[in-house]
């Protein structure tokens, strides 16, 4: 063989091996990158369909009206695509499982009690079974399915509750409603996105609620369409963001440095300095263990140097325990919480009350050498703050004496602040229309009123910022669109679940003003569970917000979100008041993995034991799971980059 052919051979071999070890290592990301998770037991009858056409066992009536129905044609044939546990289907009752564990009284507990239980599959009969509205039992066999890991089937089963049952209404904890057909969308997305390689996808659904945003569901309008779920190609579910959306500009809000512009088709952005801004947000307050507002004792974190050398605490000598064993062990020297975060990626932080701190030296600092810009709040009546009305009272926004107070403090805030280069945007209220120590809740309208009056006072001595006002997720709603059209930024406290806020659409066809999402997180304590299975289902709930806020940017999805704000950076153990002790009782139902809120525990980072507070820093996997996304590596980069290269090629 002469010297030429034996180079091309070689060339050969070697382009040979090489595609086998690209595919063998594509074969071997695929499966990690890609697991499904491990499933929590074996249905009887998963059903004979994995995707059900439903035009094949009825007729979809009045999609997108008022008037929408899904009529059954074929009962028994339904049933049978199905499967167990979704409406039509009755198999549950024969499965030999069930028989089992009712015979041996595993079935009693209550099927509220058993959402979250360390035993799926007894939850998930309780629920199948439960005597309960038919709506809400497919949606939370649903749920037991999703957290059993039975993905395909939970799919299925929220898909159910749109097309049979989208006009269920249910309650909160806080007596507002509930609509278990809108949160089943979502739920839908969150979980086609998360396992791409299923290969399908939800279109056209919509389950809109006129009327849906004050406190009954008396006068609610449904307008529903189910949408369907299809077939797609893995790759075809990657969020793309469509640029051309980002060509006209309609409307231009100018703050200066600060912008905000609408495009053509609706989208928002946040420009700073001519750049696109997505608020990647942190609420930052640093509570030293065993103080509280609730005693008079919180201090101000911007001058707190317990130590008494001349340095802030949290932000500049906060250190990283890195063994958990809460002892500062050599080697974990101070960080301080401002490079902890910049490392992270923060690039803003909340200050809910312009007269808790007093050190703009620190926030200076924040800024020029952390890059991390400030939302100045003032709580303008929220827990009677500055109307000079007791707790037991409340703020009254209708009594002219209150809202002088509270314009007055405004004034000052803006006064003291307006020039300072951190401040990105002001912010009024803190989910003031809940009603805590306020008569928002119950006369809306006063205080919506009021707010687009402070809005415009603070324009006649502020051009150079936006406001924004603190809503408690969308109640009222509506009457915000009404009353409040000199507000630039709707901030929303939203605690909704994992899958996301679904809000979007909402927001967009009520009001249509850019949305930042001023709270959102989950405790990282789960009773019964481990440390590391609690601080899992954080990471989940908080990566699950954050894509969702994310894809709804410009450009994405419904294009009205800013960004949003992480509740938050440490545990304060005040919350459920005993300062002293990092409480573990269960305070209030909510839609986090093991179903109750621990108040105490939402920190993506821990002050362990407490007894190094307020300098010990426990790193949490949320934190992580954030660094990868608002501050990735080149490796992280190329890790995301691989991962689109194999649904590419997926079938």
């Amino acid at each position: 063989m002469n010297a030429p052919l034996k180079i091309v051979v070689a060339i050969i071999v070697i382009v040979v091996l090489l595609a086998g070890a690209f595919f063998v290592a594509l074969r071997l990301t695929s499966a990690a990158m890609f697991k499904m998770p491990d499933k929590g037991f074996k249905l009887y009858d998963s059903g004979s369909k994995e995707i059900v056409r439903y035009e094949e066992y009825g007729k979809f009536i009045d999609e997108g009206t008022t008037n929408y129905r899904y009529a059954i044609s074929s009962r028994r044939a339904l049933a049978k695509a199905v499967g167990e546990g979704i409406y039509p289907n009755t198999s549950v009752y024969k499965d030999p499982r069930y028989k089992q564990l009712l015979k041996e009284g595993k079935l009693a507990p209550g099927h509220w009690k058993s959402i979250y239980t360390e035993k799926p599959e007894e939850a998930f009969f309780i629920w199948a079974t439960a005597n309960e509205n038919p709506g809400v039992r497919q949606f939370y066999t649903a749920l037991t399915l999703e957290n059993a890991g039975l993905i395909e089937h939970a799919i299925k089963a929220y898909y159910a509750t749109i097309v049979h049952f989208p006009k269920t209404v249910s309650f909160t904890y806080w007596k507002t409603p509930w609509y278990p057909a809108k949160v089943a969308i979502d739920k839908i997305h969150y979980l086609t996105l998360k396992y791409p390689l299923l290969g399908m996808k939800l279109v056209g659904a919509s389950a809109n609620v006129e009327n849906g945003f004050n406190r009954s569901p008396e006068d609610d309008i449904y307008r529903v369409n189910p949408g369907r779920i299809i077939k797609c190609k893995p790759y075809s579910l990657v969020e793309k963001q469509a640029k051309k959306r980002l060509g006209a500009v309609i409307k231009q809000a100018g703050f200066g440095k600060i912008n905000l512009l609408q495009y053509r088709d609706g989208d928002w952005q946040l420009m700073v300095n001519d750049t696109p801004f997505v608020i990647k947000g942190m609420v930052y307050e640093p509570t030293k263990i065993g103080q509280s507002p609730d005693e008079g004792t919180l201090m101000d974190w911007t001058r707190a140097d317990y130590n008494n050398n001349e340095i802030i605490d949290g932000p500049y000598e906060a250190w990283v325990d890195r063994n958990v064993n809460d002892i500062q062990d050599d080697g974990e020297r101070a960080i301080g919480d401002f490079a902890l975060m910049q490392k992270m990626g923060v690039n803003t932080i909340r200050i809910y009350d312009h007269k808790a701190i007093a050190n703009k030296k620190i926030l200076r600092e924040l800024y020029g050498k952390y890059g991390i810009m400030v939302i100045m709040g003032d709580l303008l009546g929220t827990y009677a703050v500055g109307s000079g009305a007791s707790w037991y009272r409340g703020t009254n926004y209708s009594d002219p004496e209150h809202r002088e107070r509270l314009k007055a403090r405004v004034r000052e805030m803006v006064e003291a602040y307006k020039d300072e280069p951190y401040v990105l945007m002001w912010v009024l209220g803190n989910e003031t229309n809940y009603g805590v120590a306020n008569n928002s809740k119950r006369f809306p309208r006063p205080f919506y009123k009021f707010v687009n009056e402070v809005a415009l006072m603070i324009k006649k001595m502020d051009v150079n910022h936006p406001v924004a006002l603190c809503n408690g997720d969308t109640l009222y709603l509506d009457i915000f669109a009404e009353l409040c059209p000199d507000i630039d930024v709707l901030g929303v406290n939203s605690y909704r679940g994992w899958q996301g806020f679904g809000f979007w659409h909402d927001v967009k066809r009520i009001c249509g003003k850019p949305v930042m999402v001023t709270e959102y997180g989950a405790p990282a304590y789960w009773k019964g569970r481990t440390r590391e299975e609690a601080e899992s289902a954080q990471r989940e709930y908080l990566v699950g917000s954050w894509k969702d806020i994310f894809y709804n940017t410009a450009g994405y999805g419904y294009g009205n979100a800013l960004g949003g704000f992480v509740f938050e950076w440490t545990d304060e153990w005040w919350k459920a008041y005993e300062p002293q002790e990092h409480d573990v009782h269960e305070q209030w139902p909510g839609s986090v993995k093991g179903g109750w809120i621990y108040e105490e525990w939402f920190g993506i980072t821990s002050q362990g034991a407490g007894r190094k507070s307020p300098y010990l820093r426990q790193i949490r996997e949320g934190y992580y799971a954030y660094k990868k996304m608002w501050n990735p590596t080149i490796e992280e980069k190329l890790k995301k980059m691989w991962y689109n290269l194999v649904l590419r090629l997926a079938k």
